[in-house]
């Protein structure tokens, strides 16, 4: 890998800064600062695996969760740990680059210190420098790929598609990617993908009879060795997303076809089976004690950066389950040893990509300028400026989730405000210029219009009740990802142990308790049905941008967080 003298005082800041043991020697000390990323080779198979990068093709900051709470059987297992607890769990050291980028720990002081994580440039470098080491290497992708950045969303995700044939993905699964419609997504597969990229989804079908949308698994050989990698998309597509994009498909979990595809695999000659999930690490833990026969599920969805994977055990022996995080933050690699016909041993790293550590690719960094330039100016359009850091992440609210409901309560004159449990979106630290691009990387969707509803408090309550049950069912087929919508001018009490329909109480406005019969003004946005489609409305961005441009100056705000029940101690929250 090398470096120009830029490249290396960069590390060497870097490395100095973060308590990396410098020499007297220069390149030395460069290669104690990248030694993160010289992994020995490992047996025969190797696997990349990057998922959720919402379209961030350049370095950015993400802060990790401080709640993410597990109930249930779920409840302080993995994923469900933050800051310390996840620390002593995988046994980071507190203080190093790992424990800044696996927590939300001294974040904004660590970013400063390790500077910005991700991009595709950055990306791409660290990936041909492990293809290099592992030949025959397969890039998987697990989608929320092509959705997540102005650039996206005004490309069609074209700016994504052509970074991730340069990056080398060979195969990918789906989520976010179908709310661009059917007829896009079939147009990149048979278009811009073929020969180079395979979508694989054994859980989308045809509507009408049932037959396989996409192929349900391939099979690449890997130095001799047989794999196939079964796609499993997100299995609540229509219901979290609008149905009205998908309207000829049908998804669900569907273990007992995923079962059929894994055999049917065996049969076909595979020595090793990995399933390429975006369903989330809790429905891919359960996942894994049911289908028999698949060495490792590769998960998405959930954004959780697992450090290493759960060891699951069920009928046919055990599963490997991970889950990579998001945003480009990370690269997972996985090595595993065949002997015999089947995996014997593995080993498994998940990268932090801290872009000062690794210089940028020339290639990738030149189409990304390219796919820039006509939007840089309304890209960099200046909006406000934030005197703290601004971050989504958590299951309840985050400061750029409470920014988008002051907005929506202010300019829509509403008394209360419903904003979506996204988990993606990039953090800003204190400080920063807020521009028209860290806006739309909060909002970017192609079902952005704003809202006025008038409500009961009934049913207020059903809304909350009902996302309360996707985050919080103890059967994690029930859940369907994301945090819990965000609520603006309502507080309330939530039990997330508590039965379906009883874990929202006490619901107050401005102190007073709210009336189930009475009817309220709710402002929110990204209405999933197709009336609020035709109807339109003002996008999201469109609203938020004049908000900030007559605040000029956004100062912290302490966010509006029910009051847990039942939780203390609970290792997901601090």
């Amino acid at each position: 890998m090398s470096m120009n003298r830029r490249d290396f005082l960069q590390v060497l800041a870097v490395a100095a800064a973060g308590g990396l043991s410098l020499h007297s020697n220069p390149s030395e000390a460069a290669r104690a600062a990248g030694r993160m990323y010289e992994l020995p080779r490992f047996g025969q198979v190797s696997l990349l695996h990057m998922t959720d990068c919402h379209a961030q093709l350049l370095p950015i900051h993400f802060r990790e969760p401080d709640v993410n709470l597990g109930i249930g059987s779920m409840a302080g297992q993995v994923p469900h740990l933050v800051g310390e607890k996840l620390l002593r769990h995988f046994g980071i050291r507190p203080g190093t680059p790992e424990a800044h980028a696996f927590t939300y720990l001294d974040f904004v002081k660590a970013a400063k210190t390790y500077g910005k994580v991700g991009g595709f440039a950055h990306l791409a470098t660290l990936v041909k420098q492990l293809k290099a080491s592992r030949p025959g290497a397969l890039l998987l992708d697990g989608g929320d790929t092509w959705q997540g950045s102005g650039l996206s969303l005004w490309t069609k995700a074209q700016d994504m598609v052509d970074a991730c044939k340069l990056l080398g993905v060979d195969v990918m699964t789906l989520h976010w990617e179908a709310t661009y419609g059917e007829a896009r997504v079939k147009e990149i597969e048979e278009n811009d993908f073929k020969g180079s990229v395979d979508i694989v989804a054994q859980n989308i079908k045809t509507a009408d009879f049932g037959d396989p949308v996409f192929k349900p698994y391939v099979i690449r050989n890997i130095n001799g060795v047989p794999v196939a990698i079964v796609g499993q998309a997100f299995p609540y597509t229509p219901i979290a997303n609008p149905r009205w994009q998908v309207p000829n498909w049908s998804y669900g979990i569907q273990d007992d076809n995923l079962q059929k595809v894994v055999d049917e695999a065996r049969a076909a000659g595979a020595q090793v089976v990995v399933v390429l999930s975006h369903n989330g690490m809790d429905v891919d833990l359960k996942m894994a004690s049911r289908v028999r026969g698949v060495d490792a599920i590769l998960g998405g969805h959930t954004h959780d950066g697992v450090p290493a994977p759960v060891v699951v055990k069920n009928a046919g022996g055990q599963t490997l389950v991970t889950n990579a995080g998001s945003n480009g933050k990370y690269l997972g690699v996985l090595d595993l040893d065949v002997k015999g016909g089947k995996v014997v041993d593995f080993r498994y790293k998940l990268l932090p990509v801290f872009a000062n550590l690794i210089p940028a690719d020339p290639a990738m960094d030149a189409l990304i300028k390219k796919m820039r330039d006509p939007f840089e100016d309304k890209l960099n359009e200046k909006l406000a400026v934030t005197e703290g850091l601004l971050y989504r992440r958590g299951n309840f609210n985050g400061a750029w989730d409470q920014l988008l409901l002051d907005a929506l309560l202010a300019e829509k004159n509403a008394e209360i405000a419903f904003s979506p449990g996204f988990r993606w979106g990039t953090s800003l630290l204190p400080g920063d210029t807020i521009r028209m691009e860290h806006l739309l990387d909060q909002t970017a969707i192609t079902y952005p219009w704003t809202t006025v509803s008038m409500m009961t408090g009934e049913q207020i309550k059903t809304v909350l009740e009902d996302v309360c049950d996707n985050l919080f069912n103890p059967d994690p087929y029930y859940q369907q990802g994301g945090d819990m919508v965000r609520v603006g001018g309502l507080q309330y009490v939530c039990d997330p142990n508590a039965r379906m329909g009883a874990r929202i109480t006490d619901m107050r406005l401005a102190g007073k308790p709210l009336d189930a019969g009475k009817t309220y003004k709710v402002a929110g946005w990204a209405p999933v049905s197709e009336e609020a489609s035709k109807a339109g409305g003002e996008p999201v961005w469109d609203l938020v941008a004049r908000y900030l441009k007559a605040q000029k100056v956004i100062r912290p705000r302490a966010l509006n967080l029910p009051t847990l029940k039942g939780m203390a101690g609970n290792p997901g929250m601090v």
